[in-house]
């Protein structure tokens, strides 16, 4: 089956001020260190689910550099047709040219605004996406409006910043550099939505039913403590909020004591316990 690309009318245009996208340096941070070290693993517990409900179409909203794009695409019956959409060009720019493969589609589009009719696909997944959404009801219901009846959404996102071994090293670390005035972007948004009973509600509230919400805890590793620093100083938008507070050139610094610390933490070759919720609903 193939998907018509051709927009609901004239196309919806992605709204770009309802969410601040990546910009490019931090693009190539996220996929080239964070990707491996926190995506990559959930990438394939979320293709595993969606294998088990034989989708013969799959949109992919905030798709970031195509972690679980790749996955899914590894994993799904070749005839899938798999749309992945990001609010940021450079996310695309990145994620585009490693995954060419026919049957898969880049487009750039808004998660609270999409550019496509209704009933379009049988699947919706994100991943680590839907705690950056400003209005996620919004987000939620532009996925059951574009999803057939009986069609499923899933999406993961993190637990709280207690559970997950990287992230929390990384934010103590920052608050002892900065104690007047500490970095607050994983405790107000990456590791801010990890409440089932707040999920669960948004969701019916969304119009999906048969919500489930199960808690997946994974192990990561990386090579050295630089590279968890540099994956999130440098991968996520927590490096806006670090500039903000130290020139630019510091960067290295504080990523060297970043280092130290996971290191210090986590050993020499880091391994750290993270743990996410999948949820998964459906459109009646």
């Amino acid at each position: 089956m193939m998907i018509s690309m051709d927009f609901e009318g004239s196309a919806r245009a992605a709204s770009v001020a309802s969410l601040q996208p990546f910009e490019e340096g931090v693009a190539e941070f996220y996929d080239s260190h964070l990707v491996p070290i926190l995506f990559e693993p959930y990438a394939s517990e979320m293709a595993i689910v969606a294998e088990r409900l034989k989708p013969g179409s799959v949109l992919e909203v905030a798709a970031g550099t195509g972690a679980l794009t790749r996955a899914l695409r590894a994993t799904l019956d070749p005839t899938t047709e798999i749309v992945a959409t990001d609010l940021s060009q450079a996310m695309i720019d990145v994620g585009a040219p490693s995954l060419t493969m026919s049957r898969t589609h880049w487009m750039h589009a808004d998660a609270q605004d999409l550019p496509f009719a209704s009933s379009m696909f049988d699947l919706v997944v994100c991943q680590f996406g839907v705690m950056f959404f400003p209005d996620k009801l919004k987000a939620y219901g532009e996925a059951k409006r574009v999803l057939r009846n009986g069609g499923r959404f899933l999406f993961s996102t993190w637990d709280s910043i207690e559970a997950n071994d990287f992230a929390r090293c990384v934010d103590e670390c920052l608050g002892s550099l900065f104690p007047s005035d500490p970095p607050d972007f994983f405790t107000r948004l990456q590791y801010s939505y990890f409440d089932p009973d707040q999920i669960k509600a948004q969701l019916t509230s969304a119009g999906f039913d048969a919500v489930s919400c199960d808690r997946v805890e994974l192990t990561s590793v990386a090579a050295t403590g630089r590279d968890v620093a540099a994956a999130f100083c440098q991968g996520t938008p927590l490096r806006g909020e670090v500039e903000r507070r130290v020139p630019e050139e510091r960067m290295p610094e504080i990523v060297a004591q970043v280092a130290e610390r996971v290191e210090s933490r986590c050993g020499a070759r880091p391994c750290g316990g993270m743990s996410a919720l999948i949820v998964a609903c459906r459109a009646p």
